[in-house]
């Protein structure tokens, strides 16, 4: 059993769990949620969240012992995600950040040009920079080389729930990229978060597959379940897959034949 020594490294710090609570749709029982019984020890934070108004700061509902990773959410361009990280930093976030640039609004997918420059930046100013991206071979090389603690290609749209969507390319950076890949945006479901831990994924992040279910405990269970499980599968390595036929599962079934 390999499971006690089985952790995430991320930034020089060591976490048990694998799964992290994205910040597209909040609120107090989510994040009570996602820590007690999904396991979350990483919860995303947009900036602008934390200091809206004097009597709704979301900081002061986080859970002790949790890790904030704040976003650059809103961020059009590198400079400005820049400014919101160090923002972040003043405002006692920590050195951890995830990168969102995005310049389209409608599909909310990221600008993989900008985010290569405001991780180099960001990565020489000593922050640990997990940026969003989509999966891109060669812009998860660049990303690597700028700096980054990890790479956070998308699954499918933000907030659509559709799973792995992007399946054949988050694989090949699984396969290339010697950082750990968290699967980010799109999944839906359990079953799809254990599919991509199957593949090798380091880490899952959701929010909106939790924020709307009908029994948010119980999806968060569910979720801690299947990434443990798919963690498990991976580890152990996964049985063959015959391209064609069948193959007998029992040496004794030949003395039948006899």
């Amino acid at each position: 059993m390999q499971d006690k020594q089985d952790n995430l490294e991320l930034g020089g710090r060591t976490f048990h769990s694998r799964f992290i609570l994205g910040s597209g749709k909040y609120s107090l029982k989510l994040i009570r949620a996602a820590v007690e019984y999904a396991g979350a020890e990483i919860v995303t934070l947009a900036v602008r969240r934390a200091n809206t108004k004097e009597t709704e700061n979301i900081l002061d509902y986080m859970p002790k012992g949790v890790t904030l990773l704040p976003n650059t959410s809103g961020a059009r361009n590198a400079e400005e995600a820049v400014r919101i990280a160090r923002l972040a930093r003043e405002l006692g976030c920590g050195n951890f950040v995830k990168i969102e640039i995005m310049r389209d609004f409608k599909y909310l997918l990221p600008d993989n040009a900008e985010t290569i420059k405001a991780t180099r930046i960001l990565a020489d100013e000593g922050f640990v920079v997990l940026p969003y991206m989509y999966p891109d071979l060669n812009v998860a090389r660049d990303l690597a080389d700028a700096g980054a603690a990890a790479v956070m290609p998308l699954a499918a749209p933000i907030g659509s729930n559709k799973g792995l969507a992007t399946r054949e390319f988050v694989q090949i950076l699984i396969d290339e990229i010697d950082l750990p890949v968290i699967v980010d945006a799109g999944i839906g479901r359990p079953s799809q978060a254990c599919e991509a831990m199957e593949m090798g994924a380091a880490a899952i992040m959701a929010n909106t597959a939790l924020a709307t279910a009908g029994d948010l405990p119980l999806m968060a269970s569910a979720f801690k379940l299947a990434i443990e499980a798919g963690r498990k599968a991976y580890l152990a390595g996964l049985g063959r897959v015959l391209a064609r036929g069948g193959s007998s599962s029992d040496p004794l079934t030949g003395f039948l034949r006899d």
